[in-house]
């Protein structure tokens, strides 16, 4: 599997003893955090946009997953030579189109009400050449995550679909007044009213309780994240949609997936809602060892 241009970057983690199929595959799927990614992504598109649309970006997009996904399957491979890992990191930003999620060919844009899961394509996407270069791309990316999926949970091996959520859980619609919804939201009298999301939160779990996460792995995760002072929780915030890719994933290879969301102001040195995020090395190192 090779890295596709403004698609995703693949980073190929191999033990000096490895075999020619990784072990583990680790998906980023909103690993679009920086804001060069928006801007590239903008410079190829030819629609207009709500104003401060960036801002959106900034507040909806995993930070610091990337980083973590890349810290633990290397240390998943210096801890034996004779593993191997890939991590798959997606460069479509979801302000647009959210690799995350079963989006049919004939897919239209369209808003999402307060607590609904999110659209495939955003409602402010309209022009026809943007919805084409954008659902190629996810198509683009989605045949990648699935060929890699399909070898590597094929063959015995498991996948780590990675995530990051604001540490509030703030339900507001997702239409054209999207910005300014949040930023209302975010006011310091408005902010402490949203629930507090756990620190990790294992997403196993279809909406209709049937279990598809690997036991092992969760069991493993949840024992170790725990030992270590995170307080993780099951199906938290939420479970796996049938709308989301990972679900999609999950249910293809039973018993072989294991999502979680980490929550991102544990992740980064300042949590700054609206602005470019950084992440703090220490913060990704810790979680990273624990999780490989």
């Amino acid at each position: 599997m090779r890295s596709i241009p403004d698609v995703c970057e693949v980073e190929f983690v191999r033990g000096v003893r490895a075999g020619d199929v990784p072990d583990l595959l680790l998906e980023v799927p909103h690993g679009a955090t920086r804001a060069a990614h928006y801007d590239r992504v903008v410079g190829a598109l030819r629609g207009s946009f709500p104003a401060n649309l960036r801002d959106f970006f900034f507040v909806n997009t995993d930070v610091g997953a990337p980083e973590v996904a890349q810290r633990t399957a290397e240390l998943f491979v210096a801890a034996d030579p004779t593993r191997s890992a890939l991590v798959v990191r997606c460069l479509v930003p979801r302000t647009f189109v959210d690799c995350n999620r079963v989006i049919d060919v004939d897919a239209k844009p369209r808003a999402s009400a307060a607590g609904e899961v999110t659209p495939g394509v955003q409602p402010w996407v309209r022009d026809p050449h943007d919805i084409a270069l954008l659902l190629g791309r996810y198509r683009a990316y989605r045949e990648l995550v699935e060929e890699s999926a399909d070898r590597i949970c094929g063959a015995g091996g498991h996948m780590l679909m990675v995530h990051s959520y604001a540490p509030r859980s703030i339900d507001v619609a997702v239409d054209e007044h999207i910005v300014e919804r949040l930023r209302e939201a975010y006011q310091p009298e408005r902010i402490t009213t949203w629930r507090l999301r756990p620190p990790v939160d294992l997403i196993v779990d279809t909406p209709d309780g049937v279990r598809l996460a690997s036991p092992q792995l969760m069991a493993r995760v949840q024992q170790r994240l725990t030992a270590a002072g995170y307080d993780v929780v099951l199906n938290g915030a939420y479970n796996l949609h049938p709308m989301t890719l990972a679900a999609a994933t999950a249910a293809r290879h039973p018993g072989r997936t294991l999502c979680l969301e980490l929550r991102r102001d544990l992740l980064v040195h300042s949590f700054t809602p609206f602005a470019e995020m950084h992440v703090d090395p220490q913060k990704i190192e810790r979680i990273a060892r624990e999780l490989a």
